[in-house]
């Protein structure tokens, strides 16, 4: 490999950064090292010698990495087991042995073929699922990097092959291949950027440095002679937390987070970084945060296995039945039964030995019975399951155009699952948000500029529009939130509902959506307050730590910021005229066009102090001296933070600000307020010493010290403004969140972002609004390693919770709503088992959940607490390989192709281009699955009792003797051809109501979660329709038949003619049953119920006409003996009609007088209601919601009430004035 020279011009930033970039790492002669012996810190590392690692004591696994399921090994034993851990499958093993015995009534063929397709079919499918995850490991496997192979040389090697101790030299926008300790950079001080997004969701850049002694390892040949020993933490999941020593030329450097290098984070804005390996494979963290991936199975299907024990169960009971009135009759009957020849039997018919016949005739009832419990039930379900996958697969309305990316079915085992989901736990990067920070409004000295409405403020006038159809107050709902200039577009509502919506004008600029004339061109220089504005902008333009870039190409200059919003920021100081162009050591260059009149100009700043921004401090500053000498600190944060700082002299413009914040919030934007200070030399001087001397402190005093300073500093400062970023919410958030909060859906985010990302987010989709109480659980400890501190932690934790529970008890208001906001370390003691069911209850009782700086391993964890602690339906819904054990844990995980690889996409069970596809797969398909799959097992089990329980009846009618009233060719055709077709239909076809009245109704969906379809009294009215059915045709045929010719030349029925007219009986009885069933009828529908029927019939003459040899008694029984007979016509009908008689008149009773909310809406689009009565349309739709305290549409209802609220108020005044 050959080095691209080192990058000398580049920044030396550990002279900015006032906090984590120059700690001094070195231990000290006067200090003692860490020790780190013991449990937990056992591991030991030899740089640039692997082979070391070879002995037993330090066999550290590879650095190959599976996701799959199963290995060569492991698929035979496994698959079997998934197939077997399914009751009924067991089952027909064991009649499948049984049928190789003597014993059975059917032969061998009959009962092993089937089995053996269905297991086949399913262990095929399986098997192509992990194929595809085989085949992603392998691309990342087989990834490359530059590995030193000794004498200073680098070549490339496989990721697999990579061994712990070796150093490796990674390049620029490459994945780290795993945990690495960060030796040296590009750059001349050590430091790298680095993009963790497919660890912790965060978009910003992060800055990694290597220790000051490992800098001259700045180039190949350097490391031909490098060794160096690690001695650190074992294994662990924890992300943000690392512990070691690093033993280099007889001296001991302590190692922190900063030096470390996390497999699957990817190196920014850096040419190259040198690492030496220290975790691989399994071992590093982001792969001890994955789960395993796990065997799930629907609700539904758990719950076919209980009703399959109760058929078993009867099934067993009428086994025993029959075996023990055969026994009794053998004993005491059958010596009389000479034609039978009783002394020339076998055991199976020996009146000497009862107990033994009756025994060998339990199994042949055990087998013949079992038609109670259908085989070809898991066929049909696979069936239709892969049918409904592909209707989901080629859904048009889940297709992103912009990508070419459909929604894909990745697994069809729980398509019926996606109609019962209770809770929804997201992520937020890439799933919520497209990663994109868009300047959009800002407030100067008092001042509000930018007309452009937010998505926010968008979808909040179409729901709007749909409460209040009248285009002039949704007009000025728009002028009076934004300003008032704006094109005119029509928006379409669902329905056909159409209004004008005023919408500002498009821009191509990334990062830069604000429009008003007022700053834009210069003409900022006219407004009262010029001064004011050129403060607000020097401050984006210099209160930062962006590095420009010039693009050769195109001459423009691109920046690369540790952050998105710092991005925005320097975009819109660019298109405000303030360029920020070039960054030395100690200045920033700015180019202002507008400034001066005439020309543009450069000017320097001096960079003196810069004080970075983080989570607990919440603002940074930045102390320039401008050209003229002066020194300002230039500073940004959050507005409580900055308005506790402000001077007396400062606050001018602090209630117009604070309203003005307000309102963007209230638009879903996330705001930073802007404040400054002029400095006089000496105060600064003295400060500035004591600030150097904090920095070069060595101790552990040194952050509270430079906290201390900046806080010192950051005092008596001048309030300039606000700005108002637009966090890019991915098309259709706001409205998705809002239809699924009306679904009855509970929504909880999972993120890795800081707290205050996660609130604005919250805002930005309508998962926090204004006026919603915000239950905020932090802990103030930082060290949570000590026992006493971890008890501390925790009671303050429970306590905390104890006295928010109460609050949300003892609330009054209805319409009051709480949010529970929770940081990543609180969790860490929240998840343990002794308060985690208190943590649920609380969080359960709030409207929405938010849990920022979480761990991968803590979103599994979350999504387990949910899971097992609701006992409800969880889905899990993210993008990067952090959501990976979230999607794994949740009953459905649900993965977004998106911008940050496809490890979630390959972990998921059903995969979708845009986080808004998530409403119509779960408010539609969702639904439709629900419903079908419910409807077809219980008319499955009911057709099945209806068949099977004719054959225990015949038995029992004959004295138990093993006789079948059917031919085997009829069971055998029953379940697979007969009566498959329309069963299939039925779980494929069926439609209650269309895609749109599911989405304009989005109450419909809480028959899923509320199990409505396969609740147990409506499983056991299956199973007594099917009891009631059997009944009506066994005993109208025997009794019709019995004592009577059945043709005109008189002859009576043989068991052949009965048994025939009863299949036939049976065929019309459940095919009409399934008509009646079905809502939605098509012309396949249609042909699928008519030409199951027909094929009877055809079956019936073509077997007829075989050979006796073959056709046996049933010889052209339709043809010459049932056929011309009227009664084998009339009891058809006759029986038809008594066995769907009872439950035409339950539907129809039910629809008069209990309907169900579909049956409601099915007479409504009968009778065209939703074309001729739209407002009554509009109305019962606007009903058919959950009570919500979330979304866009809580979010104008609580407009409303304030407007009413304020109108109130109003006419209340009056009233008085008019009194007085």
């Amino acid at each position: 490999m050959v080095r691209d020279g080192r990058r000398r011009e580049r920044l030396r930033w550990s002279k900015l950064y006032s906090f984590s970039c120059i700690k001094p790492s070195v231990v000290l002669d006067t200090e003692a090292p860490n020790s780190l012996s013991g449990p937990g810190f056992s591991r030991l590392v030899h740089c640039n010698q692997p082979k070391d690692h070879t002995k037993k004591s330090l066999n550290y696994p590879t650095n190959y990495i599976s996701t799959t399921k199963y290995n060569i090994i492991t698929f035979l034993p496994k698959a079997i087991f998934e197939q077997f851990r399914r009751v009924a499958n067991l089952y027909f093993l064991l009649a499948a042995i049984l049928s190789l015995t003597p014993v059975a009534p059917f032969s061998a063929v009959s009962m092993i073929a089937p089995l053996a397709f269905v297991i086949g079919l399913s262990m095929a499918k399986e098997a192509l699922e992990d194929w595809r995850r085989f085949v992603q490991d392998m691309k990342v496997n087989a990834r490359k990097v530059g590995v030193h192979k000794g004498d200073g040389r680098f070549g490339y090697k496989h990721w697999h092959k990579i061994r712990v101790g070796n150093v490796v030299k990674v390049e620029k926008d490459h994945f780290f291949p795993a945990d690495l300790l960060l030796l040296s950079s590009s750059y001349e001080d050590g430091i790298c950027y680095v993009e963790t997004m497919n660890l912790d969701g965060e978009t910003n850049l992060k800055v990694k440095r290597s220790l000051e002694i490992t800098l001259p390892l700045d180039e190949d040949e350097a490391f031909k002679d490098f060794t160096a020993t690690i001695r650190c933490e074992d294994p662990n999941p924890d992300l943000y937390t690392f512990v070691g020593n690093f033993e280099y030329d007889r001296q001991v450097y302590a190692l922190d987070p900063n030096q470390i290098l996390l497999r699957d984070s990817k190196l920014r804005n850096t040419s190259y970084v040198y690492g030496a390996v220290i975790f691989t494979g399994h071992d590093s963290k982001v792969m001890q945060n994955a789960t395993k991936s796990p065997s799930k199975r629907s609700s539904i299907e758990r719950k076919m296995d209980r009703i399959i024990y109760i058929l078993f169960t009867l099934l067993v009971l009428m086994s025993l039945l029959s075996s023990i009135c055969f026994a009794v009759r053998t004993d005491l009957e059958m010596p009389d039964w000479w034609y039978l020849q009783p002394e020339n039997t076998t055991n199976l018919y020996d009146p000497s030995k009862p107990t033994t016949s009756g025994i060998f005739h339990l199994v042949t009832a055990l087998i013949l019975y079992g038609y109670l419990i259908p085989i070809s039930l898991y066929v049909s379900i696979e069936v239709v399951k892969v049918l409904q996958a592909m209707f989901i697969n080629h859904d048009i309305h889940m297709y992103d155009g912009d990508t070419g990316i459909p929604a894909e079915a990745r697994t069809s085992n729980l398509n019926e699952e996606l109609g019962q989901v209770h809770t929804i736990l997201s992520d937020k990067t890439g799933t919520l948000t497209c990663n994109q920070m868009d300047f959009l409004k800002c407030s100067i000295a008092g001042v509000t500029y930018g007309v452009r409405a937010s998505e926010v403020e968008i979808a909040a006038a179409k729901q709007m529009a749909s409460t209040f159809p009248d285009e002039n107050s949704i007009n000025h709902y728009l002028l009076e939130n934004n300003g008032g200039d704006f094109e005119s577009s029509e928006i379409e509502l669902d329905g056909g509902i159409t209004f004008a919506v005023e919408k500002a004008r498009k821009t191509m600029i990334k990062g830069f959506s604000f429009e008003d004339d007022r700053l834009m061109q210069g003409n900022w220089t006219k407004e009262p307050n010029a001064a004011t504005i050129l403060m607000f902008f020097r401050i984006l333009s210099l209160c930062h730590t962006a590095i420009p870039e010039l693009n050769k190409q195109t001459g423009g200059i691109s920046y690369e910021a540790e952050s998105p919003d710092e991005g925005a920021f320097l975009v819109a100081a660019r298109e405000f005229g303030f360029e920020f162009c070039k960054r030395t050591q100690s200045s920033v260059l700015v180019r202002e066009r507008y400034s001066l009149p005439g020309k543009p100009v450069e000017r320097e700043f001096k960079i003196l102090n810069l004080l970075e921004f983080s989570s607990k401090r919440k603002r940074m500053s930045v102390i320039v001296r401008d050209e003229a000498g002066q020194i300002l600190l230039l500073c940004k944060g959050a507005d409580s933070i900055i308005f506790d700082r402000l001077s007396k002299n400062g606050r001018m413009y602090e209630d117009d600000t604070t309203k003005h914040l307000n309102e963007y919030g209230e638009a879903g934007l996330r705001t930073l307020a802007l404040a400054y200070r002029e400095l006089e030399e000496s105060d600064y001087t003295i400060w500035n010493i004591e600030f150097l001397k904090a920095k070069t402190t060595i101790g552990p005093d040194r952050e509270a010290q430079l906290e201390r300073l900046s806080d010192l500093i950051e005092r008596e400062l001048i309030l300039v403004g606000a700005t108002a970023v637009e966090d890019k919410l991915q098309k259709g958030v706001p409205q998705c969140i809002d239809k699924l909060a009306q679904a009855g859906l509970k929504i909880w985010v999972l993120t890795g972002d800081k707290m205050e990302t996660a609130i604005n987010i919250g805002f930005a989709c309508s998962l926090l609004r204004q006026g919603m109480k915000q239950i905020c659980l932090s802990t103030t400890n930082s060290d949570l390693t000590s026992e006493d501190a971890k008890k501390a932690a925790k009671e303050n934790i429970l306590m905390q919770i104890t006295n928010a529970s109460q609050m949300v008890k003892l609330e009054k208001d209805p319409y009051a709503a709480f949010a529970l906001i929770i940081d990543g370390k609180t969790l860490t003691v929240a998840l343990e088992d002794d308060i985690k069911n208190q943590l649920l209850n609380l969080a359960i009782d709030c409207a929405s959940v938010i849990c920022c700086r979480v761990s991968p391993k803590q979103k599994a964890l979350v999504t387990r607490l949910v899971r097992e602690g609701t006992g409800k339906t969880t889905l899990a819904i993210g993008d990067g390989a952090n959501d990976v054990g979230m999607i794994q844990e949740a009953d459905i995980g649900v993965g977004i192709s998106g911008v940050e690889g496809m490890q979630a996409v390959m972990a998921s069970d059903f995969s979708i281009s845009q986080f808004r596809f998530l409403e119509r797969l779960l408010v539609v398909h969702g639904h439709w699955c629900y419903k079908r799959i419910a409807q077809m097992i219980c008319y499955f089990f009911y057709k099945n009792i209806a068949f099977g329980l004719t054959i225990f009846y015949f038995e029992a009618y004959t004295g138990f003797s093993g006789q079948s009233i059917y031919d085997d060719w009829y069971m055998l055709l029953f379940n697979v051809v007969l009566t498959s077709l329309p069963v299939i239909s039925l779980g494929v076809f069926e439609q209650d109501v269309s895609s749109e009245v599911c989405l304009q109704f989005p109450a419909l969906y809480q028959q899923g979660p509320r199990n409505l379809f396969f609740d147990w009294y409506r499983i056991f009215g299956w199973m007594g329709n099917g009891l009631y059915t059997s009944l009506m045709i066994f005993f109208l045929n025997t009794n019709i038949f019995n004592d009577q010719a059945f043709r005109a030349g008189g002859q009576t029925a043989d068991m052949a003619a009965v048994g025939t007219t009863m299949f036939t009986c049976i065929i019309w009885a459940v095919n009409v049953q399934i008509m009646l069933t079905m809502s939605h009828f098509t012309w396949i529908q249609h042909v699928f119920v008519w030409v199951s029927i027909a094929a009877w019939y055809l079956f019936l003459a073509g077997y007829g006409m075989s050979s006796p040899l073959i056709s046996g008694n049933n010889y052209k029984i339709l043809l010459e003996a049932l056929g011309p007979a009227p009664v084998y016509w009339a009891v058809t009908l006759l029986v038809t009609a008594a066995c769907n008689t009872p439950y035409l008149a339950h539907i129809s009773f039910q629809r008069a007088w209990n309907p169900h909310d579909h049956h409601v809406i099915q007479e409504m689009k009968y009778y065209k209601k939703d074309a001729e009565d739209q407002h009554m349309w509009r109305r019962e739709s606007s009903k058919a919601r959950q009570e919500t305290k979330i979304g866009l549409t809580a979010r104008v209802d609580a407009k409303i009430r304030q407007l009413r609220g304020k109108l109130q108020k109003k006419v209340s005044s009056l009233s008085i004035r008019t009194a007085r």
